[in-house]
């Protein structure tokens, strides 16, 4: 029955699940952690090292391309973006946390495929070294979650 288990984490099985992650390298010591926590936590949920293809680009508006070319190849159940927006004291915090998320989720909407975003958006380093780990393993958690889910209302 639909929502029958409404509340109830489902249980995680990556093992035959391919994923693509892509990392900005821009606040490269935070966006290394994430990445760390995050394949480190794809491989606890059973996603082989061989199914998991981990790209870098520049900075957080270069994620929705490189996302955009991995959801086109069919090659994968599920996406994860990972990046770093520290504010600072232009605009350009505004216009590259805002850009970066809406291109995410076009790429997901547009191609019908899990992206879980963990591009974080912070007012300064140390909210970012303070969430890092979590949001990397919570990155990974999400995709497989959302590719079971998806595979289960195909």
């Amino acid at each position: 029955m639909f929502g029958a288990n409404k509340g109830t984490p489902p249980q995680l099985d990556g093992r035959k699940l391919r994923v693509g992650v892509v990392q900005a390298r821009f606040n490269e010591d935070v966006t290394n952690a994430l990445a760390v926590a995050c394949l480190d936590q794809l491989k606890a949920l059973g996603v082989q090292d061989k199914n998991i293809k981990h790209v870098t680009v520049a900075g957080a508006l270069e994620v929705p391309l490189a996302l955009q070319a991995m959801a086109v190849s069919d090659e994968f159940d599920a996406l994860i973006a990972l990046g770093c927006v520290i504010r600072g004291e232009t605009y350009h915090f505004e216009l590259v946390a805002n850009e970066s998320s809406a291109g995410v989720t076009r790429v997901a909407l547009d191609n019908e495929i899990p992206i879980a975003n963990a591009i974080l958006t912070t007012e300064n380093l140390e909210q970012a070294v303070a969430r890092q780990t979590d949001k990397g393993r919570d990155a990974a958690t999400v995709a497989i979650e959302m590719a079971q889910l998806l595979d289960d209302l195909r």
